[in-house]
């Protein structure tokens, strides 16, 4: 098996990380996510969310999303709040508006949709992914992002 380092996620551009979650297991995706990296990696990966927003596709979308990655590894999970409105999408502080969706996944499958290695739809039918509220959003959230593909 080949070492995957995230440690200086924030540094790394978002095709490499495509490429390096393309070619990683799901145990070494999960052992990563279970290390001290995990909120480095978490972080980063939100607060890139903004810049990679596709306002030209959302139309008039408005809507509080929240994204919870199960696996931590007190046994609990981390939440972010994205808040998508006016043609802008923000990364809020904290998780307390009321979603319009939710979405629950284990930590290799974040990995997997946010770099554009996992098939969201496929994942929400076989069980990993989790869609809470409005499906119709939840369908259409990768055409919301320039989510990079290895």
């Amino acid at each position: 098996m080949t070492e995957i380092d995230l440690s200086d996620f924030s540094n790394l551009e978002p095709g490499k990380f495509s490429e390096l979650v393309k070619n990683a297991s799901d145990s070494q995706l999960n052992e990563i996510m279970s290390s001290d990296v995990r909120g480095k990696v978490l972080d980063a990966i939100f607060q890139r969310m903004p810049s990679l927003f596709r306002p030209d596709r959302a139309g008039n979308t408005n809507a509080v999303i929240h994204w919870t990655i199960t696996g931590r590894p007190d046994g609990g999970s981390d939440t972010y709040e994205i808040v998508i409105a006016d043609g802008t999408c923000k990364l809020s502080e904290s998780a307390e508006n009321e979603p319009k969706l939710a979405l629950t996944m284990g930590p290799a499958d974040f990995l997997k949709v946010t770099s554009g290695n996992g098939n969201p739809v496929m994942m929400f039918m076989t069980g990993k992914l989790k869609a809470k509220g409005d499906l119709g959003l939840a369908a259409n959230i990768a055409n919301l992002f320039n989510i990079p593909k290895a």
